[in-house]
């Protein structure tokens, strides 16, 4: 190469990796926890082959405490996607914060119980045995979000000892419940299958009974004002993806059915 066209070659490298730098984003996606732990093993997949930079932050689909997502949404604060329940992002959709074209299903989620690690681990495959199990527990912790609502709401009703275990209930705000039942606080657990297996220090004891179970839809959406819809919508497609099912469900999750 003579002396002339090296630097042009030089120069012409340097705009192509700016031109790349410049077509990637920062994406602010705000994820609930059902969600949360197959999120973060697609996200830097998809980081890495995009090009754009994701920037999570937590918080549950509803509720009380201020990191919840609706909430957040609420004070202003920015997000190009946003992943929670179904419903509650469809609460967001009917208010005109999120556009409804943008709506993607991502997952299912079922709930699922926790002891403490060396624990026994107690038969909850029939009513009657959940339901001993529960007689029997000393408390029972569940979570702010949809799950425990479930919890607290129905299924001590459906297995007809809502005066005998509601006292002994406690929803527990901002953080994952098997982390209270690792420390002893709480004898039993219940919170979608997916937030309890990464949690260190309980047994998985297995999912309720589906007759008495409440499937969590997990759905994605961009709010309306995003900075960068068409990236937004781009990681939401690779979310819903046939590709990345398999790493999902390896979360605890099951696939939509498509």
């Amino acid at each position: 190469m003579n002396a002339f066209l090296k630097p042009l070659s030089v120069l012409a490298l340097a705009c192509t990796a700016y031109a790349t730098q410049a077509q990637a984003e920062q994406l602010t996606v705000m994820t609930s926890g059902g969600f949360t732990a197959a999120y973060q093993k697609l996200g830097p997949q998809y980081a890495a082959s995009s090009g754009d930079t994701l920037t999570t932050v937590l918080g549950p689909s509803m509720g009380k405490a201020p990191e919840a997502i609706p909430n957040r949404l609420a004070r202003g604060e920015h997000a190009d996607v946003v992943i929670m329940v179904g419903y509650a992002l469809d609460e967001l959709i009917k208010q005109g914060k999120v556009d409804p074209a943008s709506r993607v299903e991502l997952a299912d989620s079922r709930i699922g119980m926790v002891v403490k690690a060396g624990a026994d681990k107690p038969a909850i495959g029939t009513d009657a045995e959940l339901k001993q199990v529960l007689l029997n527990a000393k408390s029972i912790a569940y979570s702010d979000s949809a799950s425990g609502v479930y919890i607290e709401k129905e299924l001590f009703k459906k297995l007809g000892a809502q005066d005998q275990l509601g006292p002994k209930g406690k929803m527990i705000e901002r953080i994952p419940v098997g982390s209270v039942v690792a420390k002893g606080d709480y004898q039993v657990g219940f919170q979608q299958v997916a937030e309890l297996l990464p949690v260190p220090g309980v047994t998985f004891v297995g999912k309720i009974p589906e007759d008495v179970q409440s499937v969590t839809r997990f759905a994605a959406g961009i709010p309306k004002g995003a900075e960068h819809p068409a990236e937004a919508k781009k990681l939401l497609q690779y979310l819903a993806s046939p590709e990345v099912q398999d790493q999902v469900k390896a979360t605890g999750l099951d696939s939509v059915p498509r």
